[in-house]
């Protein structure tokens, strides 16, 4: 298993990365140099990690109203949010409006996604922040020891 801060390097990198491609493919999405590619890059990390989560309760009722599929709609307009924001926060990073921000968005997420799949960076999930010591056990793995359940579950 990667130590936090070696997961944390390559989720900062494949999402500057990610930028890196939006700014070169998206048309409205600049920067002057590299260094403020790279601190847009962790002010998206950094909204991603304390912010969406908030942004996820709140559109809760939207999302079970349509089923679920108002989710791809919903993440959209959060990283076009969150580009937005980085370009509004990152002296020399811009984004010039509604539909590049949308754009760069889906190609942040796009391109970061594959690198972080094949980096293998762990998608951090609410039993991890409740048992952050716990190794994980993959599946197929033989545990030794007594089990950890208090017993057989029967499903009737």
């Amino acid at each position: 298993m990667k130590s936090t801060w070696s997961q944390f390097l390559l989720r900062w990198l494949s999402t500057t990365l990610g930028v890196l491609v939006a700014a070169h493919l998206v048309g409205g999405v600049h920067y002057d140099r590299f260094g403020s590619l790279a601190v847009a890059a962790l002010v998206l990390g950094l909204l991603n990690a304390f912010v969406r989560p908030l942004l996820f309760v709140i559109s809760l009722p939207l999302i079970i109203l349509t089923l679920g599929l108002g989710i791809f709609v919903i993440f959209i307009f959060i990283n076009a949010l969150f580009l937005w924001l980085a370009g509004f926060a990152v002296t020399g990073f811009d984004v010039d409006g509604f539909w590049p921000a949308i754009w760069g968005g889906v190609v942040v997420s796009l391109v970061s996604g594959v690198l972080n799949r094949i980096f293998g960076v762990h998608q951090p999930s609410p039993t991890d922040a409740a048992n952050p010591r716990q190794p994980r056990n993959p599946a197929g793995s033989s545990r030794k020891g007594p089990p950890s359940g208090s017993g057989p579950v029967i499903d009737v």
